[in-house]
């Protein structure tokens, strides 16, 4: 069982302790865990295996020395901080090895990329946001709104485990639990 553990891709925390503390497992985890996602980036963008190697390196050491300097501050999952620094390396790299003249839709290209990232860094704010007020959302609310939009139960399946005497009422009970987790969401 160790085996699995210490082949996991780790957790942002960590990364950022094991780092800290010199741990080479933590280091070797975070090469493996999170390199498939940016050799598929590099190769969809002009560039190998090699090359994907090679801008990762560099993301890391980026990542190693903010940490090891006190520098870093982690504002979105680490996955979306390594993918960002590994695009931000890929597009300098390929605009210096361009020798044609630079176009304006280049220009756009980078700033959609920046855009991007942006996006998808609020996106998973605004998901850790959701799952803070799910969790202090309590019971029934919480296991009704995961069962209906995550698990994909209908109202009627919905009804029958919670024991409503109807799917009106399963409704009712879905509508009141969602006025509450909004209410929580926009109070974090």
């Amino acid at each position: 069982m160790s085996k699995t553990l210490s082949n996991s891709v780790p957790t942002d925390r960590e990364v950022v302790l094991g780092i800290l503390n010199n741990s080479e497992d933590t280091l070797n985890r975070l090469y493996v865990g999170y390199f498939p996602m940016i050799l598929q980036f590099i190769l969809k963008n002009n560039g190998d295996e090699d090359d994907a190697k090679d801008v990762y390196q560099e993301a890391i050491i980026v990542l190693y020395n903010k940490i090891k300097s006190g520098e870093f501050e982690l504002s979105s999952k680490l996955k979306t901080y390594i993918y960002s620094v590994c695009r931000r390396i890929w597009l300098k790299k390929l605009s210096k090895e361009s020798k044609k003249a630079v176009n304006v839709a280049d220009f756009e290209d980078i700033e959609a990329v920046e855009t991007d990232m942006e996006l998808h860094e609020e996106k998973d704010r605004q998901f850790e946001k959701m799952q803070s007020a799910l969790v202090h959302l309590g019971e029934p609310c919480k296991t009704i709104i995961q069962d209906f939009y995550i698990n994909n139960l209908s109202m009627q399946e919905i009804s029958e485990k919670f024991g409503y005497t109807n799917t009106d009422n399963a409704k009712t009970q879905k509508y009141k639990c969602l006025q509450r987790l909004k209410k929580l969401f926009f109070q974090t």
